[in-house]
């Protein structure tokens, strides 16, 4: 198939507009409409696993960290960075990164963490404002309901657990076309009063294209009279980290040792026990640190994460503990996630999980 063809579902499940700024999520080597008989999916995108792929026969490599964090102005291969872009170029393999995209959907990598760790109620930690919008429009009663389906199937009224909702309210609208106008009721030139119902609903802003067009392909007018709206809310499928309950609360050290076991960590470096048994757990695969104020406030016993740097486990000041498994063990589940998900969509594309353990950390023990 295409590569667009894949990259295209791949957004459709973790949408570009999710990443965080500083992030380089999306294809950054390769042509959308480049032929691809099969995939490699990777934690990292190294020279070795580019080796792999040639190997193997993989035009492109799915990696969860880009390869390319900022600008290149040099391409003389000095740096692994420079070495492994010039390999994939130079052999017409594609690299693609889904990266805090993946990160910040309900079900992308903390979800997986969760899953792993045996979590229950189990929602985003910090949700992101500004993604939401509201669509208003008015509607004909007779054609409600189609309009509404529509809108429905085009991805508007998700909120939380719920799904199909909607405001609507009846009211008379008017209007009068010229004598250009074909009108779906009413005559041309004429002032004409239609009972209809108002129709609100809302909606991830990165569908608004999607949701546009259902709305004008079901709507019976000839012109479509729709108000769109930015909102503040929280949207709660959309954020950083996640937080769950286990179904019997452990002791800490028995707590420790299920984390080290199912994470496959080497070592967890921790802060002191509080003597509380651990019940809520919140997590955050990689770099989690800007989250600890709010694990804290929704009540975590213990914060799953990595990266921490010497300073900054003071922070916890005995309201949690915080637990560093390490960057590769907190995020390496993702390639079997990235897996499952392409197969499921794909199920006859060629998909590999690479034999490169990209993990730059030994422990010494």
């Amino acid at each position: 198939m295409k590569l667009s063809q894949l990259t295209s579902f791949l957004e459709s499940i973790a949408p570009l507009a999710y990443q965080e700024d500083y992030d380089n999520a999306g294809l950054i080597v390769g042509r959308p409409d480049q032929e691809i008989q099969q995939a490699l999916i990777s934690l990292d995108c190294t020279e070795a696993v580019v080796d792999e792929a040639i190997a193997t026969n993989c035009q492109v490599i799915i990696s969860h960290h880009p390869i390319v964090f900022r600008g290149l102005k040099k391409f003389n291969s000095k740096t692994y960075v420079e070495r492994v872009v010039e390999k994939a170029i130079r052999n017409n393999i594609a690299l693609y990164a889904i990266h805090t995209n993946l990160d910040n959907i309900m079900t992308g990598v903390n979800a997986r963490i969760c899953e792993t760790l045996c979590l229950k109620n189990c929602h985003i930690l910090a949700p992101k404002h500004n993604l939401l919008k509201k669509l208003v429009t008015y509607v004909p009663i007779a054609n409600a309901d189609a309009v509404r389906a529509a809108l429905f199937e085009a991805g508007t009224g998700n909120i939380g657990n719920y799904s199909e909702t909607s405001f609507n309210a009846e009211g008379i609208g008017t209007f009068k076309g010229n004598e250009k106008t074909n009108p779906y009721v009413g005559e041309p030139g004429k002032l004409h009063r239609e009972n209809e119902i108002r129709i609100e609903t809302i909606y991830p802003a990165v569908a608004e294209s999607k949701v546009l067009t259902a709305l004008i392909l079901a709507h019976p007018y000839e012109e479509v009279a729709y108000d769109l709206y930015n909102l503040t809310n929280q949207n709660q499928q959309v954020g950083s980290g996640m937080i769950g309950e286990l179904e019997v609360a452990n002791d800490e050290e028995t707590f420790l040792r299920h984390v080290k076991d199912k994470m496959q960590a080497g070592v967890i470096r921790h802060t002191a026990f509080t003597g509380k048994p651990i019940k809520r757990v919140a997590v955050c695969g990689g770099a989690g640190g800007f989250l600890l104020k709010q694990a804290i406030a929704a009540g975590a016993d213990i914060f799953i994460t990595a990266d921490y740097k010497y300073h900054e486990f003071f922070d916890a000041e005995g309201k949690i503990i915080i637990a560093d498994i390490g960057h590769f063990e907190s995020e390496q589940f993702t390639q079997q996630l990235l897996y499952e998900i392409i197969q499921k969509k794909f199920a006859n594309f060629a998909v590999r999980l690479t034999e490169v353990n990209t993990n730059p950390v030994k422990y010494f023990i």
